[in-house]
């Protein structure tokens, strides 16, 4: 028995299958009238509505009855229910504002109000009344410090553009004493040391056995044009024996003394240091005559003093990459006070690599050394009239001991050297004019180099001597093929300016 005569059928579903794509799909029963829909083929499978293609013989069934799902009276009555949100907190403001009659506190006010608001309001007064007058002092300070170049007159002015050295101002230092430093070069007249190339002074530093011989032993050496009255710093002699060589390194000194010098002022020098192990660039002020005394009594300002060892993990606070500054005086030789001051460069530039203006502005109440403008300041003292302290006199600054040993074992009191002489605050550089010198020395046994710069002696680029042993200089000399390679050509090995 087959479905079709067991299960009625209603004939709205049959309607329904009639117009389906599944009733237009089978083939036409026995004797049943052909469909227009039915001889049409339908279109491809797999093809998305996008592409179905278009046709005018067929379009998707219409339904003019609206379906409605309603749920069954048999459907589960257990599904999750959607949460519900939190009531808002109740809200904590005032619904309206608090009479004054509920706040009784301001009614009366409380006590000594009015006036802590004055103490706040004229404390505030006073600290910008008191940054005011600060920064107005600072600018008032600092112009004083300042020389202007309007309230100067021309003393020097050379440019070495003449190419040749002006007797009228310079005059050369021929000797091999060593300069109260104990300094290991001979300073010479000859052309080789001291020259002109490019409108450029250039000192230069020579190795002395290239031109003479036994300098470690059996040789004697008399300086040419030796301008020291002391006849043994105008002979040399080289003896195993005893210890001593000549003199291994020639170089050049100049001065103006007794030509041209200056009693407050201003000096500025443009120069670019040499390179080369132990080579000792310096500019100088001297006085011209000794109002106080010998040595250091009257004064000693250096305006540069610089090492040429290149900069290096080895010389790392020592090399050419530091310049130097000081002021020295002091009672007697075995006291003496040093004033200094630094300024840095950078290791990757150096002094020597290029050309520098260092000046020095003097006047009664400061000192000022610098290089290339007055930010860049190397020391700078104040002595102005009434000043204590960091700006008190000289004397003061240097805080010398009640007592001290004066060549001797036995102690002294250590006196004022100035006052009994008139000396001012800024004693001892105020009574007399000071001249210029420049000079190229190598080595010395003053500390300048200190001992074991570098690691000890007999390691590479070591400093090869101590300062307290009496063949300082021979032992600076043995070491010659070590420290002449570090010194370049003529350009880079001259202090120039």
């Amino acid at each position: 028995m087959a479905a079709s005569d067991s299960l009625p059928r209603s004939s709205s579903s049959s309607s329904l299958y009639k117009q389906s794509a599944a009733a237009n799909m089978m083939p036409p029963e026995p004797g049943a009238i052909p469909r227009n829909s039915s001889v049409h083929s339908f279109r491809a499978p797999f093809l998305s509505p996008a592409s179905r293609p278009t046709s005018s013989l067929w379009s998707p069934p219409s339904y003019n009855t609206q379906h409605v799902l309603t749920p069954s009276p048999n459907a589960s009555t257990t599904a999750l229910q959607i949460s519900k949100s939190k009531p808002p907190l109740p809200s904590t403001r005032l619904p309206a504002p608090i009479p004054k009659s509920d706040k009784p506190w301001l009614t009366t006010p409380e006590p000594r109000t009015h006036l802590s608001y004055t103490i706040t309001l004229f404390c505030l007064f006073l600290g910008a009344a008191g940054a005011a007058i600060f920064c107005w002092r600072g600018v008032v300070e600092t112009q004083a410090l300042i020389l202007r170049d309007s309230d100067l007159c021309q003393v020097l002015d050379e440019d070495f553009s003449s190419g040749t050295l002006n007797s009228a101002t310079w005059k050369r230092e021929v000797e091999l004493g060593g300069f109260g430093n104990g300094e290991f070069q001979m300073t010479t007249a000859d052309s080789n040391n001291l020259f002109f190339r490019n409108s450029q002074l250039y000192l230069y530093p020579t190795l002395t056995s290239d031109t003479v011989p036994h300098v470690l032993g059996g040789g004697n050496y008399t300086l040419p044009g030796c301008t020291s009255s002391n006849k043994t710093a105008c002979i040399a002699i080289s003896n195993n024996a005893l210890g001593t060589v000549i003199n291994p390194v020639m170089s050049a000194r100049i001065n103006t003394k007794d030509k041209v010098g200056i009693k407050f002022g201003k000096v500025q020098v443009r120069a670019k240091l040499p390179r080369g192990d132990w080579l000792h660039p310096q500019i100088l002020l001297l006085p011209t005559s000794s109002p106080y005394g010998a040595f250091p009594t009257s004064g000693l300002m250096t305006l540069l003093s610089a090492r040429g060892n290149s900069p290096s993990p080895l010389y790392p606070t020592l090399g050419s990459d530091h310049v130097t500054s000081s002021l020295t005086f002091g009672p007697f030789p075995a006291l003496i006070s040093t004033l200094y001051g630094i300024v840095t460069a950078s290791r990757r530039s150096p002094f020597s690599e290029a050309f520098h203006i260092y000046t020095m502005e003097w006047t009664e109440d400061f000192i000022r050394f610098s290089v290339d403008d007055r930010t860049r300041s190397m020391l700078l003292t104040q002595t102005p009239k009434g000043g204590k302290g960091k700006k008190g006199a000289y004397w003061d600054k240097a805080a010398f001991p009640e007592t001290a040993r004066n060549g001797s074992d036995n102690k002294v009191v250590v006196q004022n050297p100035y006052e009994s002489k008139g000396g001012g605050r800024a004693a001892p550089f105020d009574q007399t004019t000071f001249y210029l010198t420049i000079a190229l020395g190598a080595g010395g046994t003053s500390g300048w180099f200190p001992d074991e710069m570098g690691g000890t002696p007999g390691q590479p680029s070591a400093k090869p001597w101590y300062d307290g042993s009496p063949n300082a200089m021979r032992d600076f000399a043995r070491a010659q093929d070590v420290w002449s390679r570090t010194w370049p050509g003529e350009d880079d090995r001259s202090f120039r300016m």
